[in-house]
């Protein structure tokens, strides 16, 4: 069992699939042991059912998340400085954190985690690409941390 952090913000483009999921699986692995929380460059998507699915499948429930961007969490109260380490999953999203983090003492990650959304034609081509994307994430959280 490693060290965990005391807080990490898991980032994506949309905060609607990559970054919900991450955010799940983690509390799902560490409990209350770490602060987990998630954001998007920008809040222009509901939370993906395809990404719902996939998580139900390994007991994380999705379904109560609401997207937000970096800007709306600043807006609620919630600093950037106040984590001790962003996840990024998109190009974007490692720019807009690094951009954001410049004056912080804060360890921004970049997981290069495949975006599920438009591969496949039928339903369980997609659900099988959504699933490919939850397995890397949580091959990423067992690494890291040893959960």
């Amino acid at each position: 069992m490693k060290d965990y952090p005391q807080s990490v913000l898991f980032s994506c483009d949309h905060n609607a699939v990559r970054s919900p999921m991450a955010e799940g699986i983690m509390k799902k692995f560490v409990g209350t042991r770490t602060y987990v929380q998630s954001v998007g460059v920008v809040n222009d998507l509901e939370i993906d059912g395809f990404a719902i699915a996939v998580c139900k499948e390994i007991g994380v429930a999705l379904e109560r998340h609401r997207s937000r961007s970096f800007e709306e969490m600043e807006q609620m109260g919630e600093m950037l400085s106040g984590f001790d380490m962003i996840v990024t999953m998109s190009p974007a999203s490692q720019r807009k954190a690094l951009e954001l983090t410049r004056y912080y003492h804060l360890t921004v990650d970049y997981w290069p985690v495949m975006d599920p959304t438009g591969i496949g034609e039928s339903r369980e081509q997609k659900l099988n690409a959504y699933r490919q994307t939850r397995d890397q994430i949580v091959k990423r959280v067992q690494e890291l941390w040893g959960v």
